[in-house]
């Protein structure tokens, strides 16, 4: 049997991967177990989204100062970067709330071109690196860890007009700069992230454009850039395992975010629907790391709605058996980020032959319930009980690996320091999470997006996810303690999620 069906037959026998979730947690109390010891909590953040100095130092320009430079209504409220949370200047106020709260580790990532200016080895940028060994020894002088992501989205513009993650050289240009930063800062990490979110990289930047670099190639230019991305991951994850793993006492994995996707209906169709869907999305990514090569379900429905639109070949690009033994295994644990839930349901034709684009090529129905309460934007709702499902599955699609949650947090419009709907979702994601760790999920870190408030890609600063408030108009910067800080130093200190006292 193949491994697809496997996995939906496998599915199938699984209560949490049938609908309804709303249903199923209608009368859903916070748990009172206690958050395993072992379990480290975190925070994280990307350097566009907080660091700002976009050009001091010797800095490059990447592709999203281009791509808003260039048009500054792509972002809601017209802002950009340029200066965002100014943790360039201020990175010692980010520890010291980190600190506060009590953190085991920081994750954040190093802009490509503020330590190679054009993004190659022709010219390295001291500025830039003393800048991230500052960081580093201050971290390492609060006993606060280091997870650090290599590259969170950001390529510098130089690389961009030579075709960015489209030219296959992108993938050696990677790896240079992968190995830099295990050289220059390797002493200092404990974890590290080669990429982060691949599917926002090559769907939003690549294929719909909505994200930088803004090229429009759905169903085409954003499966080379995948294809690119995963060897340029590999390729740095060995060069990692070879050269530097055994003095450096380190780990290295890729990052890839998955919202939960629950099938509408109790139907076999819906459940079949609804596996394929999560294959597309976190599947597209962790299949190739953990088996060598894209999910069947990609490969079998590419080709045939290739055909059906009449491109001579598959619009998804093979690997060939060296690069899936390549790819094969390049992680050390398996990392997610997660926000929120979808529903899915099978196309009434299952012969549809849709638009050529990744979202059309799943052939499947996905939509978010209007009752399911939103954060600052319309896509995220809140919905807890989609995180221990997407747990529970990651275990029983991948086996017993180690899971590391590397992003989830919430947003809302106003910044206000009273921010109860942030300890709400925090304690009833936290608390879906703990009961799939008493399940027999190997989740070992938790994550929180973010510790300060920042600049949120296109929707400016009119979302705010810190649990630290920023007045971005405030020269100084100051980080100011929002509830939700208080609460998660709570959970830290005593290991529980409420205020009753756990069992």
């Amino acid at each position: 049997m193949e491994l697809f069906h496997l996995l939906v037959v496998v599915c199938l026998s699984l209560p949490s991967c049938l609908a309804d979730g709303d249903d199923e947690f209608a009368n859903y109390t916070i748990t009172k177990r206690i958050l395993p010891k072992h379990i480290a909590v975190g925070v994280a953040t990307a350097a566009y989204q907080i660091e700002g100095a976009w050009n001091l130092d010797g800095k490059g320009e990447q592709v999203w100062d281009t791509f808003i430079h260039d048009n500054p209504s792509r972002v809601s409220d017209h802002t950009n970067g340029d200066v965002a949370s100014d943790s360039y200047h201020f990175y010692k106020q980010d520890v010291a709330a980190m600190k506060e709260v009590g953190v085991n580790y920081y994750r954040f990532s190093i802009a490509w071109s503020r330590i190679l200016p054009d993004g190659t080895l022709k010219k390295i940028n001291q500025a830039g690196i003393d800048y991230y060994v500052n960081l580093f020894e201050e971290l390492e002088s609060k006993g606060i860890q280091a997870m650090v992501t290599l590259h969170h989205w950001d390529i510098p513009t130089a690389l961009e007009k030579q075709g960015g993650w489209q030219n296959p050289k992108v993938v050696d240009w990677f790896v240079d700069y992968a190995r830099l930063c295990y050289e220059k800062f390797g002493k200092y990490v404990q974890s590290w992230v080669t990429i982060n979110e691949p599917k926002q990289i090559c769907h939003a930047g690549y294929g719909l454009g909505v994200f930088a670099p803004g090229v429009v190639s759905p169903g085409v230019g954003e499966y080379l850039c995948a294809r690119h991305v995963l060897l340029a991951h590999a390729k740095a994850w060995h060069v990692f395992d070879k050269e530097f793993r055994s003095k450096l006492k380190s780990r290295n994995t890729i990052v890839i975010d998955s919202d939960w996707y629950e099938p509408a209906t109790h139907s076999k169709a819906d459940a079949i629907a609804a596996e394929i869907k999560r294959q597309f999305v976190y599947g597209m990514y962790a299949h190739p790391i953990v088996y060598g090569n894209w999910p069947k379900i990609m490969i079998d429905n590419i080709a045939k709605y290739s055909k059906a639109q009449g491109f001579k070949q598959s619009r998804l690009p093979a690997f060939s058996q060296e690069e899936i033994e390549l790819i094969k295994g390049t992680y050390d644990f398996l990392a997610v980020n997660h926000y929120t839930t979808y529903m899915v349901s099978a196309l009434e034709d299952p012969n549809h032959v849709g638009g050529v684009s990744w979202d059309e090529d799943s052939g499947v129905n996905s939509y978010q319930k209007s009752t399911w309460k939103t954060a600052a934007i319309d896509w995220f709702k809140i919905v807890p009980w989609g995180f221990g499902k997407l747990l529970r599955w990651l275990k029983h699609t991948y086996g017993d690996k180690e899971i590391v949650i590397t992003e989830n947090g919430v947003s809302d419009t106003t910044g206000t320091l009273r921010d109860q709907h942030r300890i709400d979702y925090l304690q009833s994601y936290m608390s879906h999470m703990v009961d799939a760790i008493y399940d027999g999920v190997n989740v070992t870190s938790y994550t929180v997006w973010s510790i300060i408030d920042n600049f949120e890609w296109n929707q400016g600063f009119n979302a705010k996810l810190g649990m630290y408030y920023i007045n971005m108009s405030d020269p100084e910067k100051r980080r100011i303690a929002k509830d939700s800080s208080k609460y998660l130093a709570k959970v830290i200190k005593t290991r529980c999620l409420i205020e009753s006292g756990c069992e």
